[in-house]
């Protein structure tokens, strides 16, 4: 391990080092919606719903959005094969900075003070008003499903981004073999 760590400024790498893959893409997700790209769909899905404007989007937020090129559920968005790969990228990177380890899954010692300090700065504020949208992700990056029904209470639900990834995504057709999972977990807090 580097005699550094370096701690992540990105709210969707802070969110995987929280609580892993799903808390991750629901950051990126989360991030497209605030650009006005993405809304949600039938009852627990996602669709993209125009251009990603703003500053150039980060490697999972992009692969998020190139994966929903056909509406889905946060089980089938967590299969798709830029999404693994892009959360495969982002999990080095951690490893790499001595926040998560490589050979156990979880994070280390320096991880989980970093988060701890954020949690800290960052406590979840008792109601959305005057947030920005970066406030808003980081918020969502520490504190999980909390601050996701508070701060978008309707695009949380409708998208089905809480609980087991929404009503219908088990009815969705796949585009492969073999079918996806969704492995029920949430962006819960840790």
């Amino acid at each position: 391990m580097a005699g550094t760590t370096r701690i992540p400024t990105e709210a969707h790498a802070l969110a995987l080092l929280r609580a892993g893959n799903r808390a991750a893409v629901t950051v990126a997700v989360l991030d497209l919606h605030l650009r006005g790209a993405v809304r949600a769909g039938r009852a627990g899905t996602l669709r993209t719903s125009g251009p990603a404007p703003g500053v150039p989007l980060p490697a999972l937020t992009k692969a998020v959005r190139a994966s929903l090129y056909r509406p889905a559920g946060m089980g089938q968005l967590l299969d798709r094969h830029g999404v693994r790969a892009a959360l495969g990228a982002l999990r080095e990177d951690l490893v790499a900075a001595g926040l998560l380890r490589s050979v156990l899954p979880g994070r280390t010692r320096a991880g989980r003070r970093a988060l701890k300090r954020l949690r800290a700065r960052n406590p979840l504020p008792t109601a959305p008003a005057g947030l920005s949208d970066g406030d808003k992700l980081l918020l969502v990056a520490l504190h999980g499903d909390r601050a996701l029904t508070l701060l978008v209470p309707r695009f949380t639900r409708e998208a089905g981004l809480t609980g087991r990834g929404g009503t219908t995504e088990r009815g969705l057709r796949q585009s492969w073999a073999g079918g996806g999972s969704d492995g029920g977990f949430t962006c819960g807090v840790v």
